[in-house]
């Protein structure tokens, strides 16, 4: 996309603080294997970013990337704003953290917008340290992230009406999630970013096919994984996430793609968190890959 889609860092974000889930001892035992909370940052223009979902880890996600980093000003930054996936904490936590820049962009759905305003009180928390434009994310028809009608566009593509629990009596809306579409006119690239998927809509299927770089959901391998591991009763559909393999898995949908695909968004169960498990081989013969913290994706 013109060299305007660097991605740092992509990943899930084992080992988890509390807890003993499987697949925390490998990276306790192994630091090479941590993976910090899945997010994206994008470039719009020299010396302008977003980020998509602003994670507990958004802090050192920034200082491992020079391009990010604050100046030359005491509260300049190159970080234009924040885009956001949905309203869950591991994705909004971040936020707060942004509080000495100057001023600010969150671009998210009505219903998001609303849960980190009335849930969550961002809007007044931050109020006091800098200025916050909250923007609507479109959902239909793309809109210029700088508003250059040559620039970098975004849209939202709704995939779940799943609200986080602390907005669990909050409206029904399908906007609660979505998936990214980024769109560069310049050069006619386009990337699908998806980190929590519930389903597999249509719409969702047509940006998948019609884009050059597919990034998703990859949270458990399989439904019964979170029952079988102890975390939940519930699946993983029943949780709010395709699984990869299995009838209907994510992995079966992406292997027919022209686009290159990754997943991201580990749990701490999954196996794909092991470097050496066999599932890596499985989906490299799909042509299919999973994505690591401080990953660059080129055009």
């Amino acid at each position: 996309m013109g060299g305007r889609f660097p991605a740092p860092p992509a990943g899930g974000a084992p080992p988890l603080v509390t807890g003993g889930a499987p697949g925390s001892a490998g990276p306790r035992a192994h630091p090479h294997r941590r993976r910090r909370h899945a997010s994206l940052a994008v470039r719009t223009g020299e010396g302008r970013w977003y980020v998509v979902n602003a994670t507990p880890d958004i802090g050192d996600q920034i200082e491992e990337r020079p391009e990010l980093h604050p100046g030359p000003g005491p509260r300049q930054t190159p970080l234009a704003g924040v885009i956001l996936t949905d309203a869950e904490l591991d994705h909004t936590l971040g936020i707060a953290r942004l509080r000495e820049a100057d001023g600010f962009q969150v671009l998210a759905t009505a219903p998001v917008r609303q849960a980190l305003l009335d849930r969550q009180r961002l809007g007044e928390v931050l109020a006091p340290y800098t200025d916050v434009t909250w923007r609507e994310l479109p959902g239909h028809g793309a809109e210029p992230l700088d508003g250059t009608p040559s620039g970098l566009q975004v849209s939202g593509i709704p995939v779940s009406g799943k609200r986080p629990r602390y907005a669990a009596d909050a409206p029904d809306d399908d906007a609660w999630v979505v998936a990214l579409r980024l769109y560069d006119p310049s050069s006619g690239a386009s990337v699908l970013y998806a980190p929590a998927l519930a389903a597999w809509p249509d719409r969702l299927q047509q940006a998948a096919a019609e884009a050059d770089c597919v990034i998703v959901d990859g949270t458990f391998w399989d439904d019964e994984e979170p029952r079988r591991t102890g975390i939940s009763s519930r699946t993983a559909t029943g949780m709010g996430h395709l699984p990869i393999d299995g009838p209907g898995g994510t992995a079966e949908r992406l292997a027919p793609l022209a686009a290159r695909c990754l997943y991201t968004h580990l749990n701490n169960t999954n196996p794909l968190v092991d470097p050496a498990a066999p599932q890596h081989k499985r989906l490299a013969r799909l042509g299919i890959e999973v994505a690591h913290d401080g990953m660059v994706i080129e055009p």
